[in-house]
């Protein structure tokens, strides 16, 4: 059985809000090769929530009972990818630090140029609220685009309650 879900005939959806079709599924599912791929591949969902995820021939209602019919080409969709350890909210850039590595320059260096984790610091701290949200979200955007669905941030470049205190409420807004 190629499907991920499948419930009893008197709870069996009937029709959906928005139905991908034509794509590969990557299920996970032991029972199937690789990465549990499904070929031919439909999934299903209504008000948010996936009724229906499998082959399309095993669907549990006709197609045209789909509001939204999105054909997928062909395309792999996949589960949601988790970033478990991200530094999201923080200020500038070190990219002149890594030109200096490039140029054979040792992290103690770095460091003595007033590079490295100071170098966070300081920026996360000269930074206003305003100034870290809009730093910030581009770099939540670019993780969305690539897949990432959960992320778990983590603070530190605040280094005092004050600074700190500045970071933390931004991820949960």
């Amino acid at each position: 059985m190629s499907s991920i879900k499948s419930a009893p005939d008197s709870t069996r959806p009937t029709a959906c809000d928005r139905l991908w079709r034509n794509a590969r599924l990557a299920t996970l599912n032991p029972a199937l090769p690789g990465l549990g791929l499904v070929e031919n591949g439909v999934i299903a969902v209504q008000d948010g929530r996936i009724l229906y995820a499998g082959d399309e021939a095993s669907l549990p209602f006709p197609i045209e009972n789909a509001a939204e019919i999105i054909d997928c080409g062909g395309r792999w969709i996949t589960p949601g990818l988790i970033d478990c350890h991200t530094h999201l909210v923080h200020a500038g850039d070190r990219a002149n630090e890594f030109e200096m590595r490039l140029a054979g320059a040792t992290y103690e260096e770095v460091a003595r140029a007033g590079g490295g984790i100071v170098s966070s610091v300081r920026s996360l701290r000269e930074a206003s609220e305003d100034e870290l949200v809009q730093q910030t979200l581009p770099r939540l955007d670019a993780l969305m685009a690539e897949g990432v669905t959960t992320v778990e941030v983590k603070s530190g470049y605040g280094l005092d309650l004050e600074n700190e205190a500045k970071a933390l409420p931004l991820p949960a807004g």
